[in-house]
């Protein structure tokens, strides 16, 4: 039978942890040569759509290169994708809508896919900042703003920094806000060391991490699931394609951030979005906590969706992205 994991179970953590904990020989975060920081020797300013194949980069305040997908036109949609992923695991959703005939935006987060792999600024502020830059430079208004995991915290705090002035709706999906982390004043989190399990994993052996991770991720380990081994594929692919000490940082970010005072910040039309068979970021310590911080947001469960249901659930996602979207 399928082993089942739960991240709230402390037997089911264990067996994860052990399960997924890559146990490779040591590669400390200092020496990883993924950790090097991009600096381009004569920065460009501003940036391009790309004519050729819809890719461009756009230049933050730091001198980084944000590589991003600009696809289609119409009204802007922005897409904000998890850890350790890059803007590809937005593809059926990208898809999706520029054949529906909106403009299609996604980038790499800093650290992730082919976006510049920098020693600082692995931060959730800087994300957001990260954002707003891409917003800003290409000038996008009457934004729909949709982000997964810890892109959905990415969102949040966007709006908690910049307001929502290019903003006309947001979607938060399977998302970290408001808090991951066990805390005194948030006991029914998830304990420490479970993210110090997956700072393990990362740090001495990613690879391997990554190939176990995508089990849960995408439901794979429920019974009577048959794992897709082309999904498997990319996740590994988009999470070796980013830097190992920005992926590592960015477990303190989507775990220990409080984004309450963001998500009462909302002006917008918002939905929450989640799967109520998320292994990763349980719905009972998110979505149905984070609706509720939000004034007048809405909370559309999935029934036996998956964390990674907006790629092995893409029709469900779709449908339901498009129907608020359209209200």
């Amino acid at each position: 039978m399928t082993t089942r994991y739960s991240l709230t179970d402390p037997n089911s953590r264990r067996d994860f942890l052990l399960a997924s904990g890559a146990i490779a020989a040591a590669a400390t975060l200092s020496t990883a040569a993924h950790g090097a920081t991009s600096k381009p020797a004569a920065p460009a300013t501003g940036a391009h759509r790309g004519a050729e194949n819809g890719t461009a980069t756009v230049l933050t305040k730091d001198h980084t290169r944000l590589f991003y997908k600009d696809w289609g036109e119409g009204q802007p949609i922005v897409f904000s994708h998890g850890w350790p992923l890059t803007s590809d695991a937005w593809d059926s959703q990208m898809v999706f809508f520029g054949d529906r005939g909106f403009r299609v935006i996604a980038h790499d987060r800093r650290s992730h896919g082919r976006s510049g792999q920098t020693w600082t600024g692995n931060d959730m502020d800087t994300y957001a900042d990260d954002l707003a830059t891409l917003i800003e430079t290409l000038d996008l208004k009457d934004v729909i703003l949709i982000g997964h995991s810890t892109g959905g915290g990415e969102v949040a705090r966007y709006i908690g920094r910049h307001g929502t002035h290019r903003v006309s709706k947001a979607v938060l999906i399977s998302s970290v806000p408001p808090l991951m982390l066990k805390t005194t004043a948030n006991p029914d989190g998830i304990p420490v060391s479970v993210f110090d399990g997956i700072r393990d994993g990362v740090a001495k052996g990613r690879s391997q991490f990554y190939k176990n991770l995508a089990m849960p991720f995408y439901g794979f380990n429920r019974p009577g699931v048959k794992p897709d081994q082309g999904v498997i594929d990319a996740f590994w692919l988009q999470g070796m394609q980013g830097g190992q000490k920005g992926q590592y940082e960015c477990i303190r970010q989507f775990s220990e951030t409080d984004f309450t005072a963001d998500l009462k910040k909302f002006n917008v039309p918002a939905l929450v979005l989640q799967g109520d068979d998320d292994q990763i970021v349980p719905l009972g310590i998110s979505g149905q906590r984070s609706v509720k911080l939000i004034p007048g947001a809405q909370l559309q469960v999935l029934p036996g969706a998956s964390h990674g249901m907006c790629t092995v659930s893409a029709d469900a996602v779709n449908a339901a992205l498009l129907a608020f979207i359209k209200a």
